[in-house]
């Protein structure tokens, strides 16, 4: 089993290409924030219900051992709808095409995407991928859970 070793990643830079003249790098907006920002290099309408597939422009090198998920802006969603439509998305670390965004537009507005708006965010995260066992029963779940599932716990 390989395991990530976190000091290493820690000093590590995230390779980034830039593949479009309006590209711009991921970046975080603060100095703490776990997110880089990634803006569109596309402008286009959104309308109420619709959904398009947005280029960044961006192509990045994740390193073994974790994996990119697009996740949305908070702002956008909250205040237009606006969201990818199958957040998170998966980038796996051998994947080294265009990031690009399955925008969806779940307000009830029209919502035009310019050159340059951040659109979704890039989350590095570590990957467990253990060898599976196929068996005819599972342990028991610590809390007696078992097989119950949506609403479990209550409202």
């Amino acid at each position: 089993m390989t395991a990530v070793d976190a000091t290493a990643l820690a000093t590590a830079a995230l390779a980034v290409r830039l593949l479009h003249p309006d590209a711009k790098a991921p970046a975080r907006g603060r100095a703490h924030d776990a997110g880089y920002d990634l803006a569109s290099v596309e402008a286009c309408v959104l309308a109420p219900g619709a959904r398009r597939l947005v280029g960044t422009g961006v192509a990045v090198a994740i390193p073994p051992g974790l994996a990119g998920l697009v996740t949305p802006r908070s702002g956008l969603a909250a205040n237009h709808g606006i969201h990818p439509l199958n957040a998170p998305g998966l980038i796996d670390p051998n994947y080294r095409g265009e990031l690009r965004v399955a925008l969806h537009n779940a307000g009830a507005e029209p919502f035009a995407v310019e050159v340059g708006d951040r659109i979704a965010q890039l989350l590095l995260v570590p990957v467990w991928t253990p060898a599976l066992s196929v068996v005819d029963e599972l342990p028991p779940s610590p809390d007696d859970r078992g097989e119950a599932g949506f609403g479990s716990s209550g409202r």
